[in-house]
């Protein structure tokens, strides 16, 4: 089989030959060998790993989906992932980078609630700047022609 991981911005593995893999999703653990039915599903911040015949990687997901096709071909698509030969040095690695990618999200985010909320304020500003313009001035009357009248 043919393992594919991609993210937004590079190729983190592209392998194959591939015998099995593991992976997990919401309703738990689940293999896919040669043959497997074509499927899709969606996967948590988890480990996926997998047997080439040479021994056994693995890939930290910082979540994304799993689609097999035609019973040999496995493409994951993630926002993140990290790659290592050795699950105990993907760990620390893996924790490094999501902490790092959580910090730019979260600086991201304020940047955009804080340009949301100028936005508005900005509106408001204008909005109360119509209502405060009358249409037409009001017409004054000299006061000699309302006594007459």
């Amino acid at each position: 089989m043919r393992l594919r991981v991609t993210t937004p911005t590079e190729i983190i593995a592209d392998v194959d030959g591939v015998l099995s893999l593991r992976a997990e999703d919401a309703t738990g653990a689940f293999g896919i060998q040669r043959r497997h039915a074509d499927f899709v599903t969606v996967l948590p911040i988890s480990v996926v790993s997998w047997h080439d015949g040479k021994g056994e990687e693995f890939i930290a997901l910082r979540g994304g989906v799993l689609h097999v096709q035609g019973g040999d071909r496995i493409n994951i698509a993630t926002r993140g992932a990290w790659r290592e030969a050795d699950l105990k040095a993907l760990g620390p690695n893996a924790l490094a980078e999501l902490a790092k990618a959580d910090e730019a999200e979260d600086s991201v985010r304020t940047y955009d609630h804080r340009l949301h909320l100028a936005t508005i304020r900005q509106v408001e500003r204008l909005l109360k700047i119509g209502r405060d313009i009358p249409e037409s001035p009001p017409r004054l009357e000299p006061r000699n022609q309302r006594a007459e009248g």
